[in-house]
């Protein structure tokens, strides 16, 4: 079960929002050292190490909505609330 879940509805091309999905994984990457990669419609991701060591997650694509699920460590929990409202942010400024 994820720690995280946030779904936002999307009018765009879907391949459209595969590219925002992919921009969003790109930032992520860069500020938390995390390795993602495309299976199907969906982005995964990992933190092998650095500050978000342990998180795991899913960027779903679908033709109406993205939908966001990242499984925190134990440590970074505490930090829920703040991550989730900067995923929710993050996805309201790209779709």
């Amino acid at each position: 079960m994820a720690t995280i879940d946030v779904t936002r509805a999307h009018s765009l091309p879907k391949e459209d929002a595969k590219k925002k999905a992919e921009e969003f994984a790109k930032g992520m990457q860069e500020r938390f050292e995390l390795q993602w990669r495309w299976q199907g419609d969906s982005i995964v991701f990992d933190a092998p190490s650095g500050v978000a060591k342990g998180t795991k997650g899913e960027v779903a694509v679908t033709d109406k909505q993205v939908r966001v699920q990242i499984d925190l460590p134990f440590l970074l929990r505490m930090l829920k609330g703040t991550i989730e409202s900067k995923v929710e942010e993050k996805l309201t400024k790209l779709l």
